[in-house]
């Protein structure tokens, strides 16, 4: 608020603000802002020169031109563009931190770091949950993690595995340690073995079969794909698709979440879910626009 207020004496009345934030909504930074009407998000990823992928996050008051304005200027940047609608976490990352928490909750259950990871990249990610969580920081996953969590509830409630790893100082890539060890170059060296110390389990490790790991990461990432399409945070599955694939690594040969829910069926997912809700409630509620698409036998995507 601050710097808008400061930035806002000083250029046209017809300038716009935009904001990389990743998680806080965009309204609330408008708040401080003289006209709300040209505050908008423009949501880079990291690392910004690989990673294809803009959102561009509208509030109610966001005016079309800034938008358009935005938009164009992400496209001439060279960038795949989806525009969202404000929400905390936006599309991305909202879908992002119940995969991110379920691999959490393994880690809470004495599962390995690189069995967790070595199961999602066999399925297709470019690299393993915990893998990314050390290569952003685990400092901004906390912080997202907790404004997440008080806008959602018990269902993106943070690890503590998450929670005590970064209590402990260890920031990822970053300061070089993490649940992973860094050489000098910040090359990955492997697991750091004394960061089961700080785990609930302790260094006692448990074994989980990869098509589990695989299925409570995925359908918990999946579920929430739909939840935000349910709240109108994106405006079609199509957009879901692009920000997965290209926003975080989503398997392309796998289509995106809504393809691959159209793939297995929905009525299949929804009986997965509730089977995992059994066990995990409330993390794996079937979001009620999936129990009618299965209900109803219809498709999220079309191959026209």
């Amino acid at each position: 608020h601050a710097v808008l207020r400061e930035v806002e004496e000083v250029i046209p009345r017809d300038a716009i603000f935009a904001s990389n934030t990743s998680t806080i909504p965009i309204a609330k930074i408008a708040d401080a802002s003289r006209d709300r009407s040209r505050v908008i998000g423009m949501h880079f990823f990291s690392p910004v020169p690989k990673m294809p992928l803009l959102e561009v996050i509208v509030t109610p008051e966001t005016d079309a031109a800034v938008t358009a304005t935005v938009r164009s200027l992400g496209q001439r940047l060279g960038k795949t563009v989806i525009v969202v609608h404000d929400s905390p976490g936006f599309y991305v990352n909202r879908t992002l931190a119940p995969y991110i928490n379920e691999a959490g909750r393994m880690l809470d259950e004495g599962v390995a770091v690189d069995a967790i990871d070595k199961a999602l990249v066999a399925f297709g990610f470019p690299v393993g949950p915990i893998t990314l969580i050390d290569e952003v920081g685990l400092d901004i996953a906390g912080e997202s993690g907790k404004i997440m969590s008080a806008s959602f509830g018990a269902r993106l409630t943070p690890s503590t595995s998450l929670e005590r790893v970064i209590a402990a100082g260890r920031l990822g890539r970053k300061n070089r340690k993490g649940f992973y060890l860094y050489d000098e170059t910040g090359e990955k060296k492997g697991v750091d073995s004394s960061v089961y110390t700080l785990l609930p389990t302790g260094a006692q490790r448990s074994t989980l079969p990869e098509e589990d790991i695989q299925q409570r990461s995925v359908l918990a990432l999946v579920n929430e794909a739909v939840r935000c399409l349910e709240d109108g945070v994106i405006s079609s599955a199509r957009d879901g698709e692009v920000g997965a694939v290209f926003g975080f690594g989503f398997p392309p040969f796998r289509g995106g979440p809504f393809r691959y829910i159209d793939h297995l069926g929905a009525d299949v997912v929804v009986k997965k879910l509730e089977e995992l809700n059994d066990r995990y409630a409330p993390r794996f509620t079937p979001t009620e626009l999936l129990v009618e698409h299965a209900r109803k036998k219809l498709p999220f995507t079309s191959l026209k």
